[in-house]
């Protein structure tokens, strides 16, 4: 297992009030992305945890595409890829920061 961590400059921060938000099922094997709020107003922190060796580069470049179009400042997020495929996890992702930014039921 790789474990990959970025810490990215937010031009926006997530609105919202909700602590976290999960999206997948947690110790499945499948894809889980959780969201959680953190300090920084101005940074997200994302990990993620793959089987894939090598793709540091591409994975790279699909959390800064994230961080860059979605509100993701003031945001920590911890990904278990579960063999997804990138364009999966950034749908994921942005499903996320959705259910955080909604009204707490």
């Amino acid at each position: 297992m790789e474990i990959l961590h970025f810490d990215i400059a937010a031009p926006t921060s997530a609105g919202g009030t909700r602590a976290m938000a999960l999206v997948g099922v947690v110790a499945s094997g499948n894809l889980e992305v959780l969201v959680e709020r953190s300090d920084a107003p101005d940074r997200c922190a994302i990990e993620i945890s793959t089987a894939a060796h090598g793709f540091r580069d591409l994975w790279t470049a699909v959390a800064e595409d994230f961080v860059a179009r979605r509100a993701a400042g003031g945001l920590r997020i911890a990904i278990n890829d579960g063999g997804a495929r990138p364009d999966t996890v950034s749908l994921r992702l942005a499903q996320g920061v959705r259910m955080i930014e909604e009204p707490e039921a």
